[in-house]
């Protein structure tokens, strides 16, 4: 497993399971629509009002699990940032080309966009015997 066939796994995928840390410090997942950047930055948006917003907001780390079809899966973890209105033109670009609706969804109240960093990321293939198991550090 090389980066470029990891980041067309991750491309490949439209759907991520986001962990974050709760007020009392527990886990807390939400499935997200997500896109990836060639810099494996993954990118999903949400609004102001969710738990992942506030959570994000008090600690800004992230954990994912992307990728569910057989027994292939990424596991990943990193540091979310909230993207700001000057910095949103790159990733809208990203984004809306993996979420064409994506658009629509800027009327939405409270509408705001992540980029997750990744730190770790491991990539997991049970389906291959002996399985295939690589581990990214960024």
């Amino acid at each position: 497993m090389d980066k470029l066939r990891l980041w067309e796994f991750l491309s490949s995928c439209k759907l991520g399971v986001l962990s974050t840390i709760g007020p009392q410090g527990e886990p807390q997942s939400a499935l997200v629509g997500i896109a990836v950047t060639p810099e494996f930055e993954i990118i999903f948006d949400t609004v102001s009002r969710s738990r992942k917003f506030a959570n994000l907001a008090r600690d800004c780390r992230a954990a994912f699990v992307i990728g569910w079809d057989g027994e292939v899966t990424v596991q990943f973890e990193g540091r979310a940032k909230q993207i700001s209105s000057t910095e949103l033109d790159p990733y809208h670009e990203i984004y809306f080309r993996a979420f064409p609706d994506g658009p629509a969804r800027l009327k939405w109240d409270g509408i705001t966009y992540y980029v997750v960093a990744p730190k770790w990321i491991r990539y997991s293939d049970f389906d291959k015997s002996p399985p295939e198991i690589e581990e990214f550090c960024f």
